[in-house]
C-alpha cells in the first residue's frame, strides 16, 4: 500500500507564505512525476506545480513568480513554496504523484487527502 500524507496548509494573511510538504509512505520502489493541484469551493480542480524525478518543473502561469517546487528523493517527499498569498490563492491543495511500488513495473498515480490553505485578512 502506498499514501500520499500532507502538512502544513493553513490560515494567512495576504502577502504572506507557507510551505505545505507532502510525502510518500508505504510500499515505495520509485517516485516518477509529482505535483499539487489545488481547489477552490464552486470551481474545478486545477495543475498548480508539478516536478520530474529529474527536477524539471511547470508552473500555473498565475503563481510562476510567487510558487516554487521543490522535492527530496530520498524521503519520498515534495515541497511547495508559496509567497506572496494572495486571496485567490484560498483552496484545498492536493498532492499527486505517480509511484512504482515494489514488484511492480508500472506507475500508479495516487492523490493524497488535501490541506487547506486559507488566505484572509
Amino acid at each position: 500500500q502506498v499514501q500520499l500524507v500532507e502538512s502544513g496548509g493553513g490560515l494567512v494573511q495576504p502577502g504572506g507564505s507557507l510551505r505545505p510538504s507532502c510525502s510518500a509512505s508505504g510500499s515505495v520502489f520509485d517516485i516518477l512525476d509529482m505535483g499539487w493541484y489545488r481547489q477552490a469551493p464552486g470551481k474545478q480542480r486545477e495543475l498548480v506545480a508539478s516536478i520530474t524525478r529529474d527536477g524539471i518543473t511547470r508552473y500555473l502561469d498565475s503563481v510562476e513568480d510567487r510558487f516554487t517546487i521543490s522535492r527530496d528523493n530520498a524521503k519520498n517527499t515534495v515541497y511547495l513554496q508559496m509567497d506572496s498569498l494572495k486571496l485567490e490563492d484560498t483552496a484545498v491543495y492536493y498532492c499527486n504523484a505517480d509511484i512504482i511500488s515494489w514488484g511492480q513495473t508500472k506507475a500508479r498515480n495516487y492523490w493524497g487527502q488535501g490541506t487547506q490553505v486559507t488566505v484572509s485578512s
